[in-house]
């Protein structure tokens, strides 16, 4: 699919008490596409330390198979953060962050019912479309 080497962004979707919308909370670099699932190494930004815990939770949820906890969880995430492709932002998406490690799957529809992929994993999201974002250009210092 010509993924490999891609540098996918985070980027805080709003402003909050020691935040900025539009800050970098870190790059993802695709090392393997293995549909639908994209894989990659995370660089956090400057921003990560703000909202690791809300990723940390939700994979120890999805884990637990806690689905309907992991599901406000996970709303929580989607609606702090914003995911920007190459070509752009993405309508949702659904990404565990482990250490320096990131998997996601993307759409540039909403999925429809709220729930993503729920016979894999049991998780989803209801995250918005983002494109009203004004998104910064990569940030160099991230991508190494």
């Amino acid at each position: 699919m010509g993924f490999e080497g891609q540098v996918w962004r985070l980027v805080r979707r709003e402003e909050s008490v020691g935040a900025i919308a539009g800050e970098i909370v870190g790059e993802i670099v695709i090392e393997e596409a293995d549909f639908p699932w994209l894989h990659g190494r995370f660089v956090p930004g400057e921003a990560f330390p703000a909202v690791q815990p809300l990723f940390a939770r939700s994979l120890a949820l999805s884990e637990a198979e806690d689905w309907e906890a992991f599901d406000a969880a996970y709303e929580e995430i989607t609606s702090t953060v914003s995911m920007v492709s190459p070509a752009g932002p993405v309508a949702e998406f659904l990404l565990h962050i482990q250490d320096d490690e990131a998997w996601f799957r993307w759409s540039d529809e909403p999925f429809g019912d709220g729930r993503g992929e729920r016979e894999a994993d049991g998780s989803g999201s209801s995250a918005g479309s983002g494109a009203d974002l004004d998104v910064p250009e990569m940030t160099p210092g991230l991508r190494g």
